[in-house]
């Protein structure tokens, strides 16, 4: 049996699906993309790719095509979300720290240059799996246009609302953070009171907003947001004042599963351990995984699928819900009241070496260290 001999079907166009399809061709293998909606579009404004992700954008050749369209931040600083006061600035990249650049991009762009990479040919809109079905080592997938489709494989990385997710565990077992939010994207001509616009910035504070019935988005009045915000700094302001927000979006997490796999059916990324935004590692552990599974399927050759997916399993597992924690723990820290935990939270953002305490080991991580260029035989 070749590479091409196993059937490899990927549910989801989004990151985790156009870079495992990626990285599957980089060992030889080649997979069909499935994706639900009729047009590529991603959901959301920006994403920023960090080293552990960039490095295997680099690797793949895309770097020219990202350079045009993305930019790599000189510092990352935190910021009184009222007055505007630096509470701690730390001037490092990530090529100079980490060795790949940081990738600070549009999801559309991100999405755009990753599908080019891949091939339209690949990648078959409007198909949004209803259920699937196994006999043997052959899954059947059930669309709802009434077609179906084979595979050897099937990898449900269609993200946070995965229905692939949903059909294996038997429910939507999504979990309210207890916090919800705006998404927009403004450009920098808009925010004449930014200082440090070519930066990354957290703009620190406290602001509750109650959330009713259990849907991941809900209809927010035009000037929900303003009235939010009133007293924040200018910049603030003007940040949010320049897009026109009608959703308001809940900040839902995922609860770790045990077993990320179903027969020949397995999760990536966000439908297998969906993260909430505050540690910006959503998608680079997506990449990560995408770069683990295909490693795993290589080593394990034609005939050891159930193999392969032991193995990325059991290397995915615990860096996934430590980066998963992680992120849920920097959701509380950022929105501390005023007090002396805010002080003490303030103190170690300063710290550069507690920042690199809490970075290096996300940031510096290589999923693939000792890559080969080798396929099935």
């Amino acid at each position: 049996m070749s590479a091409t001999d196993t059937r490899i079907a990927i549910i989801g166009a989004g990151v985790g699906g156009l870079t495992l399809a990626l990285a599957l061709r980089e060992r030889g293998i080649d997979a069909e993309i499935y994706e639900r909606t009729h047009e590529l579009r991603e959901v959301g404004a920006a994403v920023y790719l960090a080293a552990n992700a960039s490095r295997f954008i680099e690797r793949w050749g895309l770097g020219p095509a990202f350079s045009e369209v993305s930019w790599e931040p000189t510092a990352l600083i935190y910021r009184d979300g009222r007055d505007g006061h630096v509470i701690a600035r730390h001037d490092e990249t990530e090529s100079g720290r980490y060795g790949a650049p940081g990738h600070g991009i549009h999801r559309a762009d991100l999405q755009q240059i990753l599908a080019d990479a891949v091939g339209h040919d690949r990648i078959h809109l409007g198909k949004e799996i209803t259920s699937y079905s196994q006999e043997g080592d052959e899954v059947t997938i059930q669309f709802a246009d009434g077609t179906n489709a084979q595979a050897d494989l099937v990898v449900g990385a269609d993200g946070a609302r995965s229905i692939v997710r949903e059909l294996m565990v038997g429910d939507d077992d999504k979990i309210y953070t207890g916090r919800s939010g705006f998404r927009g994207l403004v450009h920098v001509k808009d925010l004449p009171s930014l200082p440090d616009p070519e930066t990354i910035q957290f703009w620190i504070g406290v602001k509750r907003m109650p959330w009713e019935g259990d849907d991941w988005t809900v209809a927010a009045d035009p000037e929900e947001h303003l009235k939010l915000f009133e007293g924040w700094h200018p910049a603030v302001i003007e940040m949010i004042s320049a897009p026109t927000f009608d959703r308001r979006w809940a900040l839902n997490r995922r609860p770790a599963l045990s077993q990320w796999s179903d027969g020949r059916v397995v999760l990536l990324g966000d439908a297998a351990h969906a993260l909430v935004p505050h540690h910006g590692q959503g998608a680079n552990i997506t990449v990560e995984d995408a770069v683990v599974l295909a490693r795993c399927l290589c080593e394990a050759g034609p005939g050891g699928i159930d193999d392969a997916l032991v193995s990325y399993q059991d290397q995915r597992l615990e860096r996934t819900a430590r980066v998963q924690k992680a992120s849920y723990v920097t959701a509380d820290v950022l929105h501390l009241p005023d007090g002396p935990e805010a002080t003490e939270r303030n103190g170690n953002l300063a710290s550069t070496d507690w920042m690199h305490g809490q970075l290096d080991w996300i940031h510096s991580y290589n999923a693939d260290p000792n890559f080969e260029k080798v396929t099935f035989a």
